[in-house]
């Protein structure tokens, strides 16, 4: 066999093979994916999201609001899980 008859196998067998996996992928059945989402907390049990939507609607003028200062302060401590009298880590 020479170097020629040797290349032309190769691009045979690789073609076959591109084939077969098309094949085979054509004929897989798509199932949907399960959604997953997380529970959604009911806003009216939550007073700090009252006071973060509160803030939300002032706009800019909640940066200079000692209310929404301290409600951001609140939800920092809450998501980095300080305690909020001492400020470390829980």
């Amino acid at each position: 066999m020479d170097g020629r008859m040797l290349a032309r196998l190769a691009a045979i067998v690789f073609v076959a093979i591109a084939i077969t996996a098309s094949l085979i992928e054509m004929s897989r059945k798509d199932e949907p994916a399960p959604v997953l989402s997380a529970p959604v907390a009911p806003s009216s049990s939550d007073p700090l999201r009252a006071d973060l939507r509160r803030c939300q609607r002032m706009g800019r003028a909640a940066v200079d609001d000692e209310d929404c200062l301290a409600t951001w302060q609140k939800t920092r401590d809450r998501f980095l899980g300080r305690d909020p009298l001492t400020g470390e880590a829980r």
